[in-house]
C-alpha cells in the first residue's frame, strides 16, 4: 500500500484495537536486556509508524476504551459478555501489562491519546467524523467492521496488517458485504456480531441479508412489509425477530452523539521520520 499525500487529514487510531492485534500477533514474547517484555510495545510502536507513513497525515489521536461501565449492556446484557477477562491471568499475558509503556511512547512522539470516558472508543471516533468529515479527510484504523457505517467520500478505514493492509472504501463494502456503508448497521442488526454477543436473525447470514436490503432498501421496510418475503421459513424469522433486530440496529449504530476528547488543533502531528527503535530507546526499554 502506497502512502496517500495529503493536506488535513486525521488519522484516529482504535488503540485498544491494535494493543490487542500487536500483543497477540507476535509470534513470540520478546524481552529486552533487562528481562523486561516489550513485544507489545514494539509491535504497536512499529505498527503505527507504518500506518503513519502510509497515510500521511496532518493529525492524529490514539484512543483507548477505559475500564468502565458499557451503556450498551444495559440495553443488552449479553453485550460482549464473551470478551476475555484478563483481571486473573499471569500478568505476561495480558495485554494490559504493557499498555503503561505504550502511552510512554505515545507521550514521547507526542501523539494525543487518551481513554475514552462516558462511552466507547467507537463513539468517540464516531462523533470526529460527524464533526470533521466535512472539513478533512479521515482515516479511523481497526479491524472493527462497526467503522464500516462511517465510511464516506473523505472517511476511509484502514485495516492494518503489515504488506496485506487495505484501504476499505465504499466500494470495499460494497464488494465484501453487498450494500453500501449508510445500509451497513440495518445489515448487520440482520445478521448479527458474534464478537459482541449480539445475535442477528435465524437463518439469515450476510448473503440474504444483503439480499433483503436490496429489495426492501432499509430494516425498517423489511420489519414492515415482511409480507412480501417470498421464502417462508426467512419471513417468519424476520416477524419472530423483529423487536430483537430494532435493538440490534441501537446497539450497533453509531450516531456521533458522544463528547470529543481533544480539540482538532490538540491532534496535529507532525511525523519527523523517527524510528521505533529510537523511540524504544527514548523510553528506556532498549
Amino acid at each position: 500500500m502506497k502512502a496517500v499525500l495529503g493536506v488535513n487529514k486525521l488519522l484516529l487510531v482504535d488503540g485498544s484495537n491494535l494493543l490487542f492485534q500487536m500483543f497477540f500477533g507476535m509470534p513470540a514474547r520478546i524481552t529486552n536486556g533487562n528481562g523486561v517484555a516489550i513485544q507489545g510495545t514494539l509491535g504497536f510502536v512499529g505498527a503505527l509508524l507504518r500506518i503513519i507513513k502510509m497515510t500521511s497525515p496532518t493529525h492524529v489521536l490514539v484512543l483507548f476504551d477505559a475500564e468502565q461501565e458499557n451503556a450498551r449492556a444495559e440495553l443488552l446484557p449479553a453485550y460482549k459478555s464473551n470478551r476475555p477477562s484478563f483481571e486473573n491471568v499471569p500478568e505476561e499475558e495480558s495485554p494490559f501489562s504493557q499498555l503503561p509503556d505504550i502511552v510512554r511512547a505515545l507521550e514521547y512522539m507526542q501523539i494525543t491519546h487518551g481513554e475514552v470516558i462516558g462511552a466507547e472508543t467507537d463513539d468517540a471516533i464516531a462523533s470526529y467524523v460527524y464533526v470533521y468529515d466535512k472539513q478533512m479527510q479521515i482515516v479511523i484504523s481497526s479491524f472493527d467492521s462497526d467503522f464500516f457505517q462511517l465510511i464516506s467520500d473523505n472517511t476511509n478505514v484502514l485495516r492494518y496488517r503489515g504488506d496485506k493492509t487495505i484501504l476499505c472504501d465504499a466500494a470495499y463494502v460494497q464488494e465484501k458485504c453487498g450494500v453500501s456503508p449508510e445500509q451497513y448497521v440495518d445489515f448487520k442488526s440482520l445478521t448479527g456480531d458474534a464478537s459482541d454477543s449480539i445475535r442477528g436473525a435465524d437463518k439469515i447470514g450476510p448473503k440474504t441479508a444483503a439480499q433483503l436490503i436490496s429489495q426492501f432498501g432499509t430494516l425498517d421496510a423489511i420489519i414492515t412489509r415482511t409480507n412480501e418475503i417470498a421464502k417462508p421459513s426467512i419471513r417468519e424469522s424476520i416477524l419472530l425477530n423483529a423487536d430483537r433486530l430494532v435493538l440490534n440496529r441501537k446497539l450497533i449504530k453509531l450516531d456521533g452523539k458522544a463528547d470529543i476528547p481533544f480539540t482538532i488543533e490538540q491532534t496535529v502531528y507532525n511525523y519527523k521520520g523517527i524510528t521505533t527503535n529510537e523511540v524504544l530507546r527514548g523510553i528506556g526499554l532498549r
